[in-house]
C-alpha cells in the first residue's frame, strides 16, 4: 500500500502543533520536512530548532528532504534532531556515493532527490545503496505549483532500474500530488506520496489523506 507524507511546508505555522497532532491521528506513514537554504533553492524554511521541537510532538516517521548546498556538513545535525530518512539532492553533491555512507553511518536511511530535468540513469552507480529515491515532479523551492506530466516515464524508469539492479529502494514523489494524478503514479511504481496543498488546502485534511492511501 502506498505510503503518504503531508509536506510540513503547507502546514499551518501558526499553530504547527494542531497540524502535526492531526497527521499523527490520520492514516498517513510520515511527515515530510523540507529544509531549503536559499542557495540551492530560492526559498528558505526552517532548520534544526523547529525540526527538534516537532519531533517532540511528531509519533510518525521523519522524512527530511534536503534541499541545501553542502549537505554533507550537516548529516550528524540533522541525525540529532530526529531524522528518520535524509535525502540530499544528487545536484548538491559533488561526492555523493561518501555523502550517502555518512547518513547511514550516522544511523539514518538515506534517500537520493532528482530535479525534473536530471535523468534517472544517473544513479545507476549507487542505486544498490539507497533507502529512497525521491522524483521531483516540480521544480523544488515553493508549494502549490504545476505538476510536471513527465515525472510519471522517470517513475516507470526508476523502478526498472531498482528492479534490474537488485536495489530496494522506496520511490518518492514529491511536487503537485493531487487525487486526480495520485492513481497513475502509484500504478508506475510510486511507493510514497508527497502532498502539501492537496492535504493542508482541504477542508478535511484527515479524508482527503485516507483517499489518497487507498490509491492503487
Amino acid at each position: 500500500m502506498v505510503k503518504i507524507a503531508p509536506s510540513i511546508l503547507s502546514a499551518n505555522f501558526l499553530n504547527l502543533e494542531a497540524d502535526i497532532e492531526m497527521i499523527n491521528s490520520s492514516e498517513a506513514d510520515w511527515f515530510h520536512i523540507d529544509v531549503m537554504d536559499g542557495r540551492f533553492v530560492p526559498n528558505i524554511s526552517f532548520g534544526f530548532p523547529v525540526i527538534t521541537a516537532m519531533k517532540k510532538k511528531a509519533k510518525k516517521f521523519f522524512d527530511v528532504h534536503l534541499m541545501i548546498v553542502e549537505p554533507e556538513k550537516y548529516i550528524t545535525e540533522f541525525a540529532k534532531a530526529g531524522a528518520d530518512l535524509l535525502t540530499v539532492h544528487y545536484e548538491a553533491c559533488t561526492h555523493l556515493h561518501r555523502t550517502i555512507q555518512m547518513i547511514k553511518d550516522a544511523g539514518m536511511k538515506a534517500g537520493v532527490a532528482l530535479n525534473p530535468h536530471t535523468p534517472v540513469s544517473v544513479l545507476v552507480d549507487v542505486i544498490e545503496q539507497l533507502d529512497l529515491v525521491l522524483i521531483m515532479s516540480v521544480n523544488p523551492g515553493f508549494g502549490g505549483q504545476k505538476f510536471i506530466e513527465r515525472t510519471v516515464a522517470k517513475v516507470k524508469a526508476t523502478e526498472a532500474m531498482i528492479k534490474e539492479h537488485g536495489g530496494t529502494a522506496l520511490i518518492e514523489v514529491d511536487g503537485g500530488v493531487t487525487l486526480d494524478n495520485a492513481h497513475v503514479l502509484v500504478k508506475n511504481g510510486a511507493d510514497v506520496l508527497v502532498a502539501g496543498n492537496t492535504v493542508f488546502s482541504s477542508s478535511d485534511p484527515k479524508a482527503t489523506i485516507s483517499q489518497l492511501k487507498s490509491v492503487k
